[in-house]
């Protein structure tokens, strides 16, 4: 699992992730675009399409789609704010991205553990 949640993050961080929303997600980015569609609204669509990529894995890998939606609205919430702390200069893509696989491995390690559990 943890394989896909990281091959699932470059799908979303790279050829999911076109260069309108990697340069307007940042706040100090001055394209035209921006006055039209803010920031915020850009960085977290790309940290929706983050959540939903791992949601839909964790609910295929661990046949309890509700779980999914647990892990893919912490995703969502975690990208959204490793993100913002890229924009804003305060790590680097390298650091950005050690963070970003890191969730998948505290995802994974929480799900192998039982951590989080949803019966319905």
């Amino acid at each position: 699992m943890l394989f896909l949640l990281i091959a699932g993050h470059a799908l979303a961080d790279f050829p999911l992730q076109n260069g309108e929303m990697a340069t307007c997600k940042d706040r100090h980015a001055k394209l035209p675009l921006q006055k039209s569609v803010p920031w915020v609204y850009w960085l977290t669509a790309h940290a929706l399409v983050h959540g939903m990529i791992t949601a839909f894995i964790i609910g295929w890998w661990t046949g309890n789609k509700e779980l999914g939606v647990v892990y893919g609205m912490m995703e969502c919430a975690a990208h959204w704010i490793i993100d913002a702390f890229k924009c804003e200069g305060y790590t680097s893509i390298m650091v950005d991205q050690l963070l970003h696989v890191l969730c998948k491995a505290l995802w994974a390690f929480m799900i192998a553990k039982g951590v989080i559990v949803l019966t319905f």
